[in-house]
Order: structure tokens, then C-alpha cells, then sequence
């Protein structure tokens, strides 16, 4: 089901406050555009900012709006596992195809404790769990052992891999098969991950570019070689630009440029700066996304 180019959806704000309009109609441009999959609620929606009660309205909003047309993985990690059930369970009800779930940020645990911490959601909500690899901004690693033992259950079917280690897919895949579903967190390898066992990316640019994202996992799935590394090569000045200060910033303005919303974020965040905004409209201007 979760395969291609699957966005990370930023979160529109107006005035402090979730924009649900925007963000409704940001969902329905995606579908329009091709994107295969949607990502509520993870870093790019700047979840950690979130009230529980915002973050379980725009898991609906995003379910909503994409109206069964692309599937919904929803974003429900915390580093309280109390918590992460509950925001998985609403994901449930709400109607997710699956849950994303990061490994546990500032606690630290060790690999049995991500075990536990992974078991434990698993058992209490009865949802699809891709787990949430990404030691850059959660300290944890989660060890392919780890990964392994946890594949084990019957629902934690695959990963957003945000190691940036591309040795990582090809290594997993011996261990667990090549039904547990991978997908990179890294927009810059995201066809270098497929070719490593990958299938995917959940990715922060497809935010601007969904349809350059999605022609090119749909090239590569064809194996039309030629066009995914053209596409890849369109993509990659616009990939960098998009990191060039601290994700969100740069895409919401980027998104801001295509009439999407706007380029608010919540602290301790803060608007790109005139040096992120050149780069962005640079990238963007080249990438054919700007006149």
C-alpha cells in the first residue's frame, strides 16, 4: 500500500493557529498532483508543537480531505509510550491506513527499550506501525538487530529510514525479507535507497514538487532508468535547498511561494532567512517550480 512518493506533509498555520482550510486544500492539490501516500503530523508538520488536541484534528483533516484516494500514515511517535498509544489509537478510529512512529527523542533507550516501547504500542492499537529511524534529531539508533526482532510482529510492517547509511536497506532487507517495507527519510538518495532494497521516500520535498517526486519513484518502479536519474537530477538542487537552515522553515516558504500557505512556524523555530529564501527561490526557479 505505501510505496512511491509519500509526502510529509508541512502544517499551515495563520495567526498561531492550525489553518484547516489550507491544509485541506494543500492534501487535495497533492492527490491531484500524484503523490502516492500522505504523512500527517511527523517533523515536517512540526508535531512537537502540536497540542494533542491539534494533532488529532489534523490527522482527520488530512484522512478527510484525501478522501480514500492515497493512503494515510498517520505520525503518532512521542518518547511516552502512554502517549504514542493514544495518538495511535486515535490514528484507528480516525481511519489511518497505518502510523508512523519515531524512536523515542531525549529518553535514550536502550535497544531493548525500543523493543518494549515499539511492542508495547503494537499491542494496544491494532494498526499498521512503519517505525521512525532518525537518530539525527532523536539521539537513539535502532540497531537492524532491533529492527529484525521487532519485523517479527505482525503489525510493524516497515520503516522510514532517516540514518542517511545506505548500507542500512540492503542489510535489513537479508534479514527481514523483502516484504517489510522500506522507505528512505532522506530526499537527496531516495532512488540510491530503492536500489539498496528501498521502496520509497516519505519525503519533505514532494511538499513543492509532488509531481517531479512521484514521476520519478513511478520512472524508477518501471525501470525506466533514464528518466528516474534525469528526474533525480532535476530534483537534487531543490532537495539541498530545502535543508539549508532547519527543516520546516525552508519548505513552508517555498510552499508560501506557490500560494499554499504560509511560511509561519511555531517556535523555538523561526522563519527562513533571507539567505534560505534565495536559495529556496533559486532551487525552485531552476527546478521549473517558478517563472
Amino acid at each position: 500500500m505505501f510505496h512511491g512518493s509519500i509526502v510529509a506533509l508541512l502544517t499551515p498555520f495563520k495567526g498561531g493557529k492550525v489553518d484547516e482550510t489550507a491544509f485541506q486544500s494543500f492534501v487535495e492539490w497533492q492527490v491531484a498532483q500524484g503523490t502516492h501516500g500522505l504523512v500527517p503530523c511527523g517533523t515536517t508538520g512540526e508535531s512537537p508543537t502540536l497540542s494533542h488536541e491539534e494533532h488529532n484534528r489534523v490527522v482527520e483533516l488530512c484522512i478527510e480531505a484525501a478522501g480514500g484516494k492515497v493512503p494515510v500514515m498517520a505520525g503518532t511517535g512521542s518518547n511516552s509510550t502512554e502517549e504514542a498509544i493514544a495518538l495511535t489509537r486515535h490514528a484507528k478510529q480516525a481511519g489511518a491506513q497505518a502510523a508512523l512512529v519515531v524512536t523515542p527523542y531525549y529518553n535514550k533507550p536502550s535497544q531493548e527499550g525500543l523493543y518494549q516501547h515499539f511492542k508495547a504500542i503494537h499491542d494496544a492499537a491494532d494498526l499498521p506501525i512503519f517505525i521512525y529511524n532518525i537518530p539525527g534529531r532523536s539521539v537513539v539508533d535502532m540497531s537492524v538487530a532491533t529492527m529484525a526482532r521487532l519485523a517479527k510482529l505482525p503489525n510493524i510492517v516497515g520503516v522510514k529510514d532517516a540514518t542517511a547509511d545506505l548500507s542500512r536497506p540492503s542489510r535489513l532487507l537479508q534479514e527481514v525479507g523483502p516484504d517489510f517495507i522500506q522507505l528512505s527519510g532522506e530526499d537527496a538518495t531516495a532512488l540510491a535507497f530503492n536500489a539498496q532494497g528501498g521502496v520509497g521516500c516519505i519525503s519533505v520535498t514532494a511538499n513543492v514538487a509532488p509531481a517531479l517526486c512521484s514521476a520519478m519513484q513511478t520512472a524508477w518502479a518501471k525501470g525506466d532508468l533514464k528518466e528516474a536519474f534525469r528526474l533525480r537530477d532535476v530534483l537534487s538542487p531543490l532537495h539541498d535547498s530545502m535543508f539549508v537552515e532547519t527543516s520546516p522553515a525552508p519548505v513552508k516558504f517555498a510552499a508560501s511561494l506557490l500560494g499554499l500557505g504560509s511560511d509561519e512556524v511555531r517556535l523555538p523555530l523561526v522563519p527562513a532567512t533571507e539567505t534560505a529564501r534565495a536559495a529556496v527561490r533559486g532551487a525552485m526557479t531552476k527546478a521549473g517550480l517558478l517563472s
